[in-house]
């Protein structure tokens, strides 16, 4: 992504502030929204058809699916715009995308795209052995990182540094797995910077410090089980199956001294925490821009401009030579922007379908989290939150879930907060089940991938992660609900 166009990009979203004044509405409130009740299942076949592309071609046609899978998701969702056009009409269509681009496309991308730049700039030099103390080590470092720098500024740190210490091993696979875990979701529980399902209920209201008192216990318990699962099979069933030669290279290396390159990132990490810390504190008096009924609030652009100036700025201050040597490249996030925003189209009306209530197709789904009084749930909105989070994305499931409880923020946090807790755990936690569950999950398997590591398809990834998190969710979900 050349850094042309960062400053076009930059350039419009300012542009947009100018020419799209305030008082700009064109219709009455939520005139073009979604009837998620009218809607019928056949609706969600262009996000059935996106999820099986993800799972599918890269198993069948990876060639393909390397060249060509932004063309995929675009075909995708025009499968959904193209019969929304001429079925509910153009303005519909053209609010579901800007409400797409202003309500979940811009703020996640381009916080993901800060914290993937600005990451990618700090290199950890020095020897790493990845020995299963070692491995485990870099794994508790990044879960610890995540909450504080973003699951997605944690793993971009330490991905790299983790797969070249794991370079000579025959046996790596789990490594990254298990790394995506804990590093890419689990890691990220503690702060609204540390997944993007807290960001949202941080922009609804949430005290930026309620998930680091409520989900402490939860978060240490879950990472502590799936770090030690982790040590036992690397250290007693991995590590013993690598080969003898390579192990006492490997214990051979001159040891050079771990050092940081490109530290000014680490600065610039406080900034995009200032950025987003900006978009939930600041409430400014003058009303927010709208088009076609969808609000893009002046804190939120201020935040968007601010986290794209940041990345620029890292790009400058950071030598070109320490990226590369760093394994720095663009992919990583190419690939997230072009399939998120093909999963962020196809995925309205199934998001729309959900808010339709016990009226809706999926209405089961709602019926499934009250009980018989109409009250929550905790355990189903646990299970149900996270079910979904793995294969619909957790940001826009937690939001649903959050707003299906009926209760404002304070509520949330007072007699309803065992519910908050289970909806937060359920789309923070379960969003490790796929690789699609948190953006995260492709980066690193990309990065993986790049790296020459042959990850799991889509289902063997899958294999890996209902057989150790299933039943520790279980657990929890005894213990904390």
């Amino acid at each position: 992504m050349p850094i042309m166009f960062l400053r076009r990009l930059t350039a419009a979203i300012a542009c947009l502030a100018l020419f799209i004044m305030p008082q700009a509405v064109f219709a009455a409130e939520s005139a073009y929204k979604l009837a998620g009740d009218e809607l019928g299942l056949i609706w969600g076949i262009p996000f059935a058809g996106m999820l099986l592309s993800i799972a599918v071609f890269p198993l069948i046609a990876p060639d393909f699916w390397h060249h060509n899978f932004g063309k995929v998701a675009g075909f995708w969702a025009l499968c959904f715009l193209g019969p929304c056009l001429i079925l509910l009409g153009w303005q519909t269509s053209v609010f579901i995308i800007l409400e797409v681009l202003f309500h979940e496309y811009l703020p996640f991308i381009l916080l993901l795209f800060a914290l993937f730049t600005v990451a990618g700039g700090v290199r950890l030099k020095g020897t790493l052995v990845g020995k299963p103390e070692t491995n485990a080590l870099i794994l508790l470092i990044g879960t610890i990182l995540a909450s504080w720098m973003g699951t997605t500024g944690a793993a971009m740190l330490l991905i790299r540094p983790l797969l070249r210490a794991n370079a000579d091993r025959k046996y790596k696979v789990h490594t990254v797995v298990f790394f995506i875990f804990l590093v890419a979701n689990i890691g990220g529980s503690l702060t609204p910077l540390g997944d993007p399902p807290l960001f949202l209920g941080f922009l609804n209201g949430i005290s930026f410090f309620w998930p680091t008192a409520a989900m402490f216990w939860p978060m240490v318990m879950v990472s502590v089980l799936v770090l030690g699962v982790y040590y036992a099979l690397d250290r007693f069933y991995f590590f013993p199956r690598e080969n003898a030669a390579d192990m006492k290279v490997m214990a051979m290396q001159d040891r050079a001294p771990i050092r940081i390159e490109g530290g000014i990132n680490l600065l610039l990490l406080v900034g995009v925490i200032g950025a987003v810390l900006l978009s939930g504190y600041w409430k400014p008096t003058w009303q927010p821009i709208l088009l076609f009924d969808v609000d893009y609030k002046t804190q939120n652009l201020a935040r968007d401009i601010l986290l794209v100036l940041i990345a620029l700025l890292s790009l400058r201050l950071t030598q070109d030579e320490s990226r590369k040597a760093n394994g720095f490249n663009w992919f990583p996030i190419l690939e997230v922007a072009k399939l998120f925003i093909g999963i962020f189209i196809t995925i309205a009306p199934v998001i729309a379908i959900l808010k339709g209530g016990t009226n809706g197709a999926l209405g089961f789904i709602i019926d499934f989290v009250s009980n018989a009084e109409g009250q929550p749930v905790p355990a189903a909105y646990f299970w149900a939150t996270g079910l979904l989070s793995g294969f619909l994305d957790n940001a826009p499931t937690y939001l649903v879930f959050f707003k299906a409880t009926g209760q404002g923020a304070a509520a949330l946090m007072g007699p309803f907060a065992a519910t908050l807790l289970a909806i937060s755990m359920g789309a923070v936690f379960m969003g490790a089940l796929s690789y699609i569950g948190n953006a995260p999950n492709f980066m690193v398997k990309a990065i993986a991938e790049d790296a020459k590591v042959k990850m799991p398809t889509f289902f063997g990834y899958m294999a890996w992660s209902f057989t150790v998190l299933i039943p520790i969710f279980i657990l929890v979900m005894f213990v904390f609900l």
